[in-house]
This record gives C-alpha cells, structure tokens and sequence, in this order.
C-alpha cells in the first residue's frame, strides 16, 4: 500500500494532473485580481514571494535534519528522535518569532509597517544562506533562530491589511493575502524540488575532489531562497507604500499606550474579553496546525515511503486547495455566514481534516483528509483576525496583531515538541488526534461572537 501511493506520485498521470491544477490556479487568480484592491496588490507579491522562499525551504528541512543528525542525539540518558530533532528545529524558529513578534508590532505601530517588513525580509535571507551551507545541526538552529528573530513581522503584516481596507472587507483582504501566500505555498516546493536536481547536477561536476562545487550543489535550495529574498526587498523598496502614518494624535494619544508585557497580561487576566477569546481560538488552532505539519513529512515518509522529491506535490495540493478557497470561496462564506460562524465552521472542519489523516491507507482517501486542513485554516483564521481587529483601536492595532502573534507563537512551541515527542514515543497517529481535540475545544470560545461584527470606531 505505501509503495503503491509512492509510486502513484511519480506517475505520469498524477504529475500531469498536479500540473493542471496548477494551472488553474493561476487562472483562477488572474481572473478575481481584478476584485482586489490596488493598494493590497503589492502587498500580496512581497507576501507570496517571501512564502516561495520559505516553502523551497520547509518541506525539506526534515530529510537534511535526518541527514545531519542521523537518528538524532542523546542529552543524557534521554534520546532525542529525528522526530523530536524536527520538533525543536520548527520551535527554535517559534521562540525567536514569538519573543519578536511584540516588539516589532510596537516598532510598527510607531515607526511604520514598511520597515519591519524589509528587516525581516534581510533577516530571512541571511536564515537562508546559513540553512544552504549548513553541515550540522547546530548550524540549521542557527539559521532558524536568525529567521525567527527578524521573523516575528506576520502581526505586522495583519495589521498593513487591517489599516488598508474597511473593517466589513477585513476577513477579505486576509483573505486575498492569505491566498498569495498559499499560492507561495503550492508554488514554493516545485521551485524547491528543482533546486534539489539542479544542485545534484552541480555538485555532480565536482566528482569527489572538489569539495567547494559540491557545497554550493547542496546549498542550492537554500541560496534560492536566499536570492529571492533579495529581490523581495528590492521590490518592496521600489513599490511598497506605507500604510500606517504616525500622527499626533498617535505620538501623543490621551492615555499611554498599552506596552506588549501590558496587552499580554490583559489576555491572559480576562480570558473572556473578546478580544481574548479571539487570541486564544487562534493560538490553539495555529498551535495544533503546526504541531502536524513540523511531523509531517515523517509521517509521509514512514508510511507512504514519501521522499524529498515527491513531498512537494502534498504541499502543492494543500496550497492549492486553500487558494481557490480563499479567492472563490471565502468572500461569499462571509457574507452568507457571517465571521463569527464561519470561524466555527472552519474550526470543525480543521479538526476533522486532523484526526481524519492517520486512518488514511489509500491515497484518495489520504487526499480528501487532506482537503479538509486548508479549508479549515481557510475559514478560521482571517475570519479571527478580521474580528480582533474590530475589537481593537487601530492606535494598538499592530501591538495585538503582535501579540496574537505571540500566543500563536507559544503555541507553535508547544505543539511540535509534544508532537515530536508522541511520533517518536506514542505513535505516530497520536499528534493527529490530540491536535484535533484541541481544535475541537476552541469552538466553545466562538459561540456568542456575534455581537462584535460592527466596525469599531478607529
């Protein structure tokens, strides 16, 4: 049965479907760009260009730390697994994030969006030469731990969309954000398989004398992203326009602005607020998705002998299903449904996709378990982030961007530790159906959200 999917992947019917789905998906898009507002355009290419980036990396971080470090290491008499390994590389990343994400909100609230973005995306492309260069283990934290201290910008960039369009085209605007980026998603794995067979073909040329050749070989897919990173900055430089000007009714408000310690705590202290519930429906919903993903390709390996080549066709699957939702799907859901209930929606289907994909054993019935992940990421999180945004001033609109942030970030931590920790240890079915039952119990922090759908007062 695994050999049967791992050969399904490399046929050539699924490789000409994948390429049809591609392709409608471009059509797709260029289609709706016209129902997309001017301003979020550019917005949009520096966000799906910085995703590709990411996504050549990512799906292959897993197969070079199973390369590296082998069956993992020992700490003690404790064995870390590659399981573990995986889990702490995803988490080191978090943690750099997370104790960012504040600061860079505040520093964006006062100085403005467009700074924080190209900061970050220089910190990114720095993460990337160290990742393709890497020899070791210590040398991938190292590249991840760059990444996440000039990564915690994704508050940041909620925000930009937020001071950008009406509070009613909110979950919209996210919503077209969020399919660029998946769009970055599903296209960031092919260029990465490419770069894969291009740097084999490289450090082919070197035979066994030329040790230089054969590390730029293998550093190919992380210098890739690396290049692209550079002309993200530069068009950003060129054509991103700040959103968020710093008046004097900002410099100098009535009362003192929360600072990040202060808005934390007020999550934490008054969980009931809205805006509270909101932080919380996000955080653990985040937190159990990437608790799955940071196993994933273990997961893909293990049973269906999945391989660095062909886990980018998952990727692509899951990008592609959550842009067509995003763009056809989202912004009618909204008006029929409403945020509120569209993000209980989104949360049930976001659970079910997780449990349902370790009962997987074919690969249709692995597909549509899959389907179920994207669609409910679809509708739970720009709907979230759409509500949090009314329930805030836009005077500390990046501050709790920042601080969701945050709390996605522990979570992000969290997650992929007891992830890797359950693959390794208590099956590897386990994180599956433990993220599902967390993602479950969010939906009682959903119910009696609708009394704040009305545009606050900026």
């Amino acid at each position: 049965m695994s050999l049967d999917i791992a050969t399904s992947l490399e046929s050539p019917i699924v490789r000409v479907a994948l390429g049809a789905l591609g392709v409608g998906l471009l059509y797709t898009l260029g289609r709706e760009l016209r129902k997309i507002p001017a301003k979020l355009m550019v917005l949009m290419a520096t966000a799906f260009l910085d995703m590709v980036g990411l996504l050549i990396i990512i799906p292959i971080l897993p197969f070079y730390a199973r390369r590296l470090g082998g069956d993992g290491f020992d700490v003690g008499a404790v064995h870390m697994g590659i399981g573990t390994v995986v889990a702490l590389l995803v988490s080191t990343f978090t943690v750099a994030q997370l104790l960012s994400a504040p600061v860079w909100g505040r520093f964006s609230d006062r100085f403005g969006r467009r700074p924080a973005l190209l900061v970050a995306l220089g910190a990114s492309a720095i993460a990337y030469v160290i990742f393709g260069f890497a020899n070791s283990l210590v040398l991938l934290f190292v590249s991840r731990i760059v990444q996440g201290a000039g990564g915690g910008t994704v508050g940041v960039i909620q925000a930009y969309v937020a001071d950008s369009v009406e509070p009613d085209q909110r979950a919209r605007g996210l919503g077209w954000l969020s399919a660029a980026t998946n769009l970055g998603v599903a296209l960031g794995p092919v260029l990465g398989s490419f770069a894969i067979s291009l740097g084999n073909r490289v450090g082919g040329l070197g035979g066994g004398d030329a040790a230089g050749v054969q590390a730029v070989g293998h550093a190919m897919p992380g210098l890739f992203a690396a290049v692209l990173c550079v002309v993200n900055m530069a068009f950003a430089w060129r054509y991103l326009r700040e959103s968020h000007h710093v008046t004097a009714e900002h410099a100098v408000p009535d009362r003192k602005p929360r600072t990040s310690r202060e808005a934390v705590r007020r999550v934490l202290e008054h969980s009931g607020e809205p805006a509270s519930r909101l932080i919380w429906i996000y955080a653990i919903a985040m937190g159990a998705f990437q608790g799955v993903t940071a196993v994933l390709a273990l997961f893909l390996a293990d049973r269906f002998q999945v391989t660095e080549q062909t886990i980018g066709y998952f990727f692509m699957y899951i990008g592609s299903i959550s842009v067509f939702t995003r763009v056809l799907l989202l912004g009618k859901a909204v008006d029929r449904f409403g945020e509120p209930r569209l993000s209980r929606m989104g949360v049930l289907l976001l659970a079910i996709g997780l449990g349902a994909m370790p009962l997987a054993r074919s690969l249709p019935v692995l597909a549509l378990a899959v389907a179920f992940i994207p669609l409910g990421t679809a509708f739970t999180f720009p709907c979230v982030t759409a509500l949090l945004s009314r329930v805030i001033s836009s005077r500390e609109r990046g501050l709790y961007m920042g601080v969701q942030q945050t709390f996605g970030g522990v979570a992000r931590i969290i997650a992929p530790l007891w992830a890797g920790f359950a693959y390794d240890h208590l099956g590897i079915g386990v994180p599956f159906y433990t993220s599902a039952a967390f993602v479950l119990g969010t939906l009682f922090l959903g119910f009696g959200l609708e009394q704040f759908v009305k545009p606050t007062p900026g």
